[in-house]
């Protein structure tokens, strides 16, 4: 577009608005189908599995938090972020693809909670898909994006 004399045109403006949005939503989609397929649980003393302890006091503590992040009203995401300045985790909401994400931080496991992600299989029973999604969670893709 710069070099098509484009800057500055309502055309210019549109495509450099939407791409944070578009460039994140296609990012997060891939993470959340790369962390799903998994039939096993996470190896809690593991890498992740300790750090989620240490983090949480203990695995429990952590998916609860999870869960209640992934429940919350609204459309959106939860995901598990790594802050890679000072390595401590956190789970986030995330209203829109764009909007919300810690800067810099990691996202390591990430759960789509837009309706379109469960609505034509678990209807408004949001609670029943995050515990399907549980049961298939591909530790070892979550816990390969650990730094």
């Amino acid at each position: 577009m710069a070099r098509g004399g484009k800057i500055g045109t309502p055309e210019y403006a549109e495509l450099k608005r939407r791409l944070g949005w578009e460039f994140n939503g296609m990012r997060l989609h891939e993470f959340y189908f790369e962390n799903l397929g998994g039939k096993g649980t996470l190896n809690k003393s593991g890498k992740l599995g300790k750090k989620l302890a240490e983090e949480f006091g203990g695995y429990e503590n952590w998916e609860a938090d999870f869960k209640g992040v992934g429940a919350m009203r609204g459309i959106g995401w939860a995901i598990l972020y790594q802050d890679p300045l000072s390595g401590r985790l956190t789970n986030q909401w995330i209203n829109e693809h764009d909007v919300g994400h810690p800067s810099g931080c990691n996202p390591l496991l990430i759960l789509d909670v837009f309706e379109h992600a469960f609505m034509i299989d678990y209807g408004l029973k949001r609670a029943d898909y995050i515990g399907a999604f549980f049961k298939n969670i591909k530790w070892e893709a979550v816990e390969g994006r650990l730094k």
